[in-house]
This record gives C-alpha cells, sequence and structure tokens, in this order.
C-alpha cells in the first residue's frame, strides 16, 4: 500500500496517510471555491486509522449548505488547510488533493455541487455526477 504525503505550504504541518483514498471527489460550491481561491476544491477521503497528523493546527469550522459542520485544520503560520472533517464523523479524514503535491495523484470519481461550476472547468471522464 503506498504512503501519501501532505503538508501545508511552510511544512510545519503535515500529515500522512496510508493506502488508497476512499474516494476522491471534487466540489464546485462557492464555499470550496473561496476556501481554495480556485474554481473549486478537490479533496481525498481516507480512513482515519490510516491517517498520522503531526504539527500545529488552527481549527475554522463553516456550516455547509445541508447544516453539517465542516472542521476545517489550517497551518497558523502559513494558512495552507490540511485536512478537515464533514460533520461529527471522524471515522474519515477528508485531505485537499493539492496538499499532496502530487500530480499522479487518483482523479476525482465525484463532482458535487456542478451547478455552481464555472463553464470552463472539465469534470474527470467516467467521474459521477452527484448533484
Amino acid at each position: 500500500m503506498p504512503d501519501h504525503h501532505a503538508s501545508c505550504s511552510c511544512g510545519q504541518l503535515t500529515l500522512v496517510a496510508r493506502g488508497d483514498p476512499i474516494r476522491v471527489a471534487m466540489c464546485h460550491c462557492f464555499a470550496c471555491q473561496r476556501r481554495t481561491g480556485s474554481t473549486y476544491g478537490a479533496q481525498a477521503r481516507f480512513a482515519a486509522q490510516d491517517v498520522a497528523i503531526a504539527g500545529d493546527s488552527t481549527e475554522f469550522v463553516r456550516i455547509g449548505d445541508e447544516g453539517t459542520a465542516c472542521r476545517f485544520h489550517f497551518c497558523a503560520t502559513c494558512g495552507a488547510t490540511v485536512y478537515y472533517w464533514l460533520g461529527d464523523d471522524r471515522s474519515f479524514v477528508a485531505v485537499p488533493v493539492g496538499a499532496f503535491a502530487d500530480p499522479t495523484f487518483p482523479p476525482p470519481v465525484y463532482s458535487v455541487y456542478e451547478e455552481r461550476r464555472h463553464p470552463w472547468v472539465s469534470v474527470p471522464e467516467g467521474a459521477e455526477h452527484v448533484w
């Protein structure tokens, strides 16, 4: 099983995820666009027992469109988000795909909030269109 190494921009906050992600998704909601500063957010979910986190993080809680609290953990020094939890479920950890800085990382298989997708953004072929 491969290890996937993620970190913030300055390297203070790191994460190692063992094995393949449970799933990889892209989200086009406005909150993800604002959080990432891009046109969508891409995240990989891993089983919590397969993730090791090192370093100090600051938490930002955002309430999603469905009323679920998303708990984003970012580096207080450089501001990069390295991981987050969706709701109260601590059985998996979501990691922004960009935090891995790995162009060979698996592509998204889910695409959500497509009604907010920028028309020039492509969704990978074969991805499931959820909302």
